[in-house]
């Protein structure tokens, strides 16, 4: 067998024809979607994945066999069933119309094979093991590991935003609010960590894992916002100041912040302020410790038959304070679960608004400290008896506090 020609397809507006509707089309299409491809799928019945995709539009379905007609206009097509004389028809029908063919049947029958595909950011490596799957795969599996291990891809090539060689004026660089997790280092999004280490500055908060920081490339400029040396307000203005400054300066600045960016990250702020600047920016999201701490402690925050809502509140703000914006009396009533971040210097008087407005002492209430971490503990207590129970037990933030019938749920 002769040797394939690499080729990347820029498919973009572009028919491509996915004949088949089960699971090798289920795995297929997306990359194709992803790569902005016209996709016609034609297949009389579609596995649920695929049904979604037709439902919000994404593609066209043609609930039938294929017809040689269906390749008029296309580019591409991708048989992916496994009737082998069905496949044959449609490589027949490709080949007279000079379509080229991938087959799932038989690679050895197809006119174009489907790689084994890695990405790391800008970078896409896509491997063709000979015909060999399990050999493309490994070798993928093997280049992902390397590129991983490269922190980022200044190691195949792409200069960093602030290397500006022959004297050039740097370009203005960008800013990424990334969410880094709960604690648990590795619970950061793949996005969020592939930014991290391509980063030239990293802002970094006070709970963002200390792990992540010990993996950043040689040379980063890492500034430490819990150091910053103003009241909570000016510290917030100096630290807009530094995620402008330096990525006017041509630098790419990640703002690593605990949990996520938005909910009580003051990262709407952060991005007003480069959005004044002139500074693109890239939101990435992070797995809230609202939902991960109770979640490491074997707490769900809904479960069937028991709760169905949960509400987020920060108890920063005692309640009786002019400046809470928390409706204490209206949680008060609600029968789900009342997950409170930042509450355990409040608690007390928290519990005492909530058991007030007529929420029963006996209600479970659980607090989870430094959740998904090796320092997590968790305390199991009642409405009426957890602040005195956390100041027994020495308890201190950062801290989850749970009150709503799921606590104790999955116990047993």
């Amino acid at each position: 067998m002769s040797s394939p020609y690499p080729l990347g397809l820029r498919l973009a507006g572009r028919r491509v024809v996915v004949v088949g509707g089960g699971a090798v089309a289920t795995r297929r299409v997306p990359a194709l979607l992803d790569a902005g491809a016209d996709v016609l799928l034609v297949s009389p019945e579609l596995t649920p994945a695929l049904r979604a995709h037709v439902d919000a539009g994404r593609l066209r379905w043609e609930p039938r066999r294929f017809a040689p007609g269906d390749l008029d206009g296309a580019w591409l097509v991708q048989t992916a069933i496994d009737d082998r004389a069905a496949a044959a028809a449609v490589s027949d029908a490709a080949a007279e119309r000079r379509i080229f063919c991938v087959r799932a049947d038989d690679r050895a029958a197809a006119t174009a094979w489907t790689p084994a595909v890695t990405r790391h950011g800008p970078v896409t490596v896509a491997v063709l093991g000979g015909g060999d799957p399990r050999r493309a795969m490994s070798v993928r599996d093997a280049v992902r590991a390397l590129l991983s291990a490269g922190k980022g891809t200044d190691s195949v090539g792409q200069r960093s935003p602030v290397d500006t060689p022959g004297g050039r004026e740097p370009t203005v660089g960008r800013v990424a609010l990334v969410g880094a997790g709960p604690g648990d280092r590795e619970l950061i999004t793949v996005k969020g960590w592939r930014l991290l280490t391509e980063a030239d500055v990293v802002v970094a908060d006070r709970l963002v894992p200390g792990l992540l920081l010990d993996e950043l490339r040689a040379g980063v400029e890492l500034v430490d916002a819990s150091k910053i040396p103003y009241g909570p307000s000016r510290a917030q203005e100096e630290i807009n100041r530094i995620l402008v400054d330096r990525a006017l300066a041509g630098a790419f600045v990640v703002r690593l912040k605990g949990g996520d960016p938005y909910v009580f990250g003051r990262g709407g702020e952060e991005l007003l302020a480069c959005a004044a600047a002139g500074v693109p920016v890239t939101v990435v999201p992070g797995v809230t410790s609202a939902i991960a701490a109770p979640a490491a402690a074997g707490i769900p925050v809904t479960h069937r038959a028991v709760a169905h809502e949960f509400t987020v509140v920060s108890g920063h703000v005692a309640p009786d304070s002019p400046a809470s914006l928390v409706r204490w009396d209206a949680l008060a009533g609600l029968r789900g679960t009342l997950v409170i971040l930042m509450g355990l210097k409040n608690l007390a008087a928290i519990t005492e608004t909530l058991l007030a407005h007529g929420r029963p002492a006996q209600t479970p209430a659980a607090v989870v400290q430094e959740g998904t971490t090796g320092g997590q503990r968790v305390l199991r207590s009642t409405l009426g008896a957890v602040a005195a129970d956390v100041v027994a037990e020495g308890l201190r933030p950062p801290a989850v506090v749970l009150v709503g019938d799921v606590v104790g749920t999955l116990d047993g």
